[in-house]
């Protein structure tokens, strides 16, 4: 292979436009490698982008099958049978952000504002089922709508949950300076070490309202990396939004396919990418839902569950 034939190290790069929106999306892990908008103050990204000849940092902005989040010890017992998950967050001991990270996506369809990227989830140790996913993004004038789902082609019921991982920028400066709203009622607790999930709780509960964002206020250094639910619903909608001084910023909807969604502030102390994107994760269940089996999906065999979210200018 000459090096004019050689692929980026992101995979194969899909070009979206609509209107004032540009995204791309690359074909590894489906991920979203771009969005921008135009306005009148110019180009700006509403994600935290990555180079296309970049290895994908972590998870940024990747598709998240057959569980989005953690499985405890990569353990779990599903119809009376126990399965062992490789380790791939190993500083805390979890299977991490399920199966496709990595996966090379092929398009099935495309068009100038839209992609859909499939691949297949083989049976394997840990997870004998083989669920195809597929990953659509399509811009329109509304913004950038990602559909996640998968389908069961297995002859057994599968445990099954999904996201998507994009870290939404509001403007110029980091998390720290930008105002959130985030309409959820109750987080789940988790462990400080290891963050393992422990009790839902109200957000109104905590010193400082640390996790109360009801109304919109400014994230300052309050260090977040939970999953949220009791959400608020505006015809059938909840609804995240991040915006700078200006009042400008981007916003993250969804709808009752997940109840659940997924905070992180990003930090990383002593790295350039320490809180340059706040990461919101729409989540068809929470962190460990294949022990706890608080809204698993049991995939029956031919059937097809998943979910969507819009990212859009504001």
């Amino acid at each position: 292979m000459t090096p004019r034939e050689r692929r980026p190290a992101s995979g194969t790069q899909h070009l979206l436009r609509s209107g004032d929106y540009q995204a791309v999306a690359a074909s590894v892990g489906a991920s979203l490698r771009v969005l921008r908008h135009s306005g009148p103050m110019g180009e700006r990204d509403l994600v935290v982008p990555f180079d296309a000849d970049e290895v994908r940092p972590a998870y940024r902005g990747v598709t998240l099958a057959p569980w989005p989040n953690r499985i405890v010890d990569g353990r779990y017992r599903f119809g009376g049978i126990d399965h062992v998950l490789p380790l791939t967050e190993p500083e805390r001991g979890h299977a991490l952000h399920g199966l496709v990270s990595w996966l090379d996506f092929e398009a099935v369809d495309k068009g100038a504002d839209h992609v859909t990227l499939a691949a297949e989830i083989e049976p394997q140790t840990g997870y004998p089922w083989r669920i195809c996913i597929e990953s659509t993004f399509r811009l329109s004038e509304g913004g950038l709508e990602q559909t996640v789902t998968g389908t069961n082609m297995s002859d057994t019921v599968a445990p099954f949950g999904i996201s998507g991982h994009p870290y939404l920028v509001a403007g110029p400066g980091r998390v720290d300076d930008w105002t959130l709203e985030l309409p959820a009622d109750v987080v789940l607790g988790v462990t400080e070490d290891r963050l393992i999930p422990t009790t839902e709780q109200d957000v109104d509960a905590h010193d400082a309202r640390r996790f109360d964002f009801r109304r919109p206020r400014r994230i300052g250094d309050a260090r977040i990396d939970h999953a949220f639910t009791g959400l608020r619903w505006d015809d059938g909608m909840a609804r995240v939004r991040v915006t700078d001084a200006s009042g400008s910023g981007v916003s993250l909807a969804w709808d009752g396919a997940c109840p659940w969604v997924q905070v992180h502030t990003a930090d990383m102390p002593g790295r350039a990418t320490d809180r340059i994107g706040l990461a919101v994760e729409p989540m068809t269940c929470p962190p460990d839902a294949f022990n706890s089996e608080n809204s698993l999906i049991y995939l029956d065999p031919a059937s097809r569950a998943g979910g969507s979210w819009t990212i859009a200018s504001i």
